[in-house]
């Protein structure tokens, strides 16, 4: 990397128009020379985290899936093989950057006492990142644990204007009581600032734009620049001038670049509200706001874009990102089959239909390749996002068609700053529980903590060695 040593931008350059606030990406400009110069560099080298749930499990986590290979491959190790039907193969492009830990436990989300039977859909998110049982309450006395993506947040994102984002796909904003006597809080939210606080999620991916641009002026003035529909780029233009005149060739590339990934996100968003503004015919999501996309890809796209957006700008380094809603009934016309979600997951063990859930959960996966060329193609410095940032995506479910929280599916992805080696199939022993990986991711990224929800010790993330496996 080249050291300018005379005059630098800061790590927060701030572009700033009417109602606009526009942070730059890493730039070599903003890398003084010396000790300073080291330190900048250090910064930027901190551990992102995203961490999405997916509910209601996979096929390959009942019997008849589990033998047909539909989650977990058959090989231990690193010479493994993922089967043309399962919904991880979307990922094979990726084999470098993929952990896969199967056979973890997420007994949290069991039932602990007959009241609580069959309420497994109800609670499941809340225990996912808190790896904590939930009181079954539809009152204010909510309580289960502070989720992993907080407890990341509160060492290492303290110093990012948004210490953590939370986004979703589904509608989750259900006041009140949910079924089986639990509050919707439990089902809505998978972040959780305390045992007792849930945070909210977002699912307009103009409201997200928003929070990560359009932070500037007064509501007023926001209301005025979207009403014009113009680029949030048009506002600051006299700014991006001043700044380009003092970068060198690299970084007017780099910053070019981020500006037109800036456009063409708004456009798209822009494009979006429009079309569902004037709809002629009714919508699949009657209800959703204008900004979120009827299909389910192109709405996963955007929240994975801005989030790509957000951590390249450094504004935040810790997102979680809740895919899908316990219980619903949507249907994925993308995915080749118009069985509903939820029905689809209770298949009744019979083998064709629970192929066609996997149909769908093909589908739903299949959407994680498009955010890891995003990051891999999003470089900081010598290394890409994709390198910097660890990636957890599971589910406190396993087989959803009996509720079943024992071997969840779980993987990890990203490289970590080197703490995860990937091209890696590690399977736990029986009973160990989801907690211990999450113990030992957080404190390979340097949280300082000896235990997280129901964990009973460690787990190694490395590949097992020849005595190992003799």
């Amino acid at each position: 990397m080249p050291f300018i040593t005379g005059k630098h931008l800061p790590r927060r350059t701030i572009l700033r128009g009417i109602g606009a606030t526009v942070a730059l990406p890493f730039l070599d400009a903003m890398v003084p020379a010396g000790r300073l110069g080291a330190a900048v560099v250090a910064a930027t080298d901190t551990t992102r985290l995203v961490c999405i749930e997916e509910v209601h499990g996979l096929p390959g986590c009942n019997e008849w899936g589990a033998s047909q290979h539909l989650f977990a491959p058959a090989t231990v190790g690193r010479d493994f093989e993922l089967v043309d039907d399962n919904p991880l193969k979307s990922l094979e492009p990726f084999r470098d950057h993929l952990t896969i830990i199967s056979n973890t436990d997420v007994r949290m989300a069991e039932a602990f006492s007959p009241p609580e039977i069959g309420g497994d859909h109800f609670r499941s998110s809340a225990v996912f990142l808190t790896q904590a049982h939930p009181k079954q309450t539809q009152g204010s006395d909510l309580f289960v644990g502070t989720s992993l993506d907080q407890l990341y947040a509160r060492r290492f994102g303290q110093s990012t204007p948004l210490p953590s984002m939370q986004f979703c796909i589904e509608n989750l904003d259900q006041a009140g009581g949910c079924t089986y006597n639990y509050s919707c809080a439990y089902t809505d939210t998978i972040s959780w600032s305390s045992p007792s606080e849930p945070l909210p999620m977002i699912r307009d991916p103009r409201v997200a734009f928003e929070m990560i641009f359009g932070a500037g002026g007064t509501p007023e003035e926001r209301a005025e620049r979207r009403a014009t529909r113009r680029s949030i780029l048009d506002w600051i233009m006299r700014d991006v001038s001043e700044v380009r005149n003092e970068l060198g060739a690299v970084d007017r590339r780099r910053m070019d670049r981020y500006l037109d990934n800036v456009r063409e996100v708004e456009r798209r968003i822009q494009l979006v509200e429009r079309r569902n503004d004037g709809a002629a015919e009714p919508r699949e999501l009657p209800d959703a706001p204008p900004g979120v996309p009827d299909s389910f890809s192109e709405h996963m796209q955007l929240m994975f874009d801005l989030q790509v957006l957000a951590m390249e700008t450094d504004m935040t380094r810790v997102i979680s990102f809740k895919t899908g809603r316990d219980a619903q009934n949507r249907v994925f016309p993308e995915s080749g089959t118009q069985r509903p979600f939820h029905p689809a997951s209770h298949h009744g063990n019979n083998e064709k239909r629970i192929m066609d859930f996997n149909t769908i959960c093909q589908h739903r996966v299949g959407q994680l390749p498009y955010f890891l060329e995003r990051l891999e193609n999003t470089m900081e410095g010598d290394a890409s996002l994709l390198d910097k940032t660890a990636i957890i995506w599971g589910s406190p479910m396993a087989d959803a068609n009996i509720h079943n929280h024992r071997r969840c599916p779980l993987i990890l992805l990203g490289g970590a700053n080197g703490h995860l080696d990937g091209n890696l199939h590690l399977e736990a022993a029986d009973e160990t529980p989801m907690a211990n990986v999450m113990l030992t991711l957080l404190q390979s990224l340097g949280l300082e903590i000896d235990s997280f929800g129901d964990s009973t010790g460690t787990f190694s993330l490395s590949a097992p060695s020849a005595s190992d496996t003799a």
